[in-house]
């Protein structure tokens, strides 16, 4: 242990000593839980685990482009054909398993009738997977608007 007495004349001095017991009180307490713990982790069973592959053997689903052009002319894999076709392909791809994924492609001036009745003849033979394709060729309009917005607003605050 070490005492200071103070002078009068070097009051303003810098203290540099440093108290170093709190810091080996801390040591020898981490000192002390490592002795105890190590032995606990040493003592597990020895068991030799069997080896698994966890990696999921998924089959890929067929996928089946349905298109509709502007005249309202169904198209399954580029192949023409009419609504009552469609029924009998939609119920056949329905009962593979696992089932295709449809991508539809309408053509942006078809009626919404032609679509409703794909819509219609997909939902009664029971296809679950369908997917609409659209064209993103202006998809930066969309996601851009707010930043160009900032943009242009800041050119006419300056």
């Amino acid at each position: 242990m070490s005492f200071h007495l103070q002078d009068d004349q070097n009051d303003d001095a810098i203290m540099a000593e440093i108290n170093m017991t709190p810091m080996v009180d801390v040591m020898l307490v981490l000192l002390i839980i490592f002795i105890i713990t190590l032995p606990v982790i040493q003592q597990a069973v020895k068991v030799e685990l069997p080896k698994a592959n966890s990696v999921r053997n998924e089959i890929k689903p067929e996928s089946i482009q349905l298109s509709i052009d502007g005249k309202g002319q169904i198209f399954w894999n580029s192949t023409p054909i009419d609504i009552k076709t469609f029924d009998g392909y939609a119920e056949k791809a329905a009962q593979k398993d696992p089932q295709p994924e449809i991508n539809l492609r309408a053509d942006k001036s078809v009626k919404y009738e032609y679509v409703a009745q794909v819509l219609a003849a997909f939902r009664r033979a029971g296809l679950t997977k369908l997917g609409f394709v659209t064209d993103l060729t202006n998809i930066w309009d969309v996601i851009a608007w707010p930043y160009r917005a900032f943009w242009m607003a800041s050119r006419v605050l300056r």
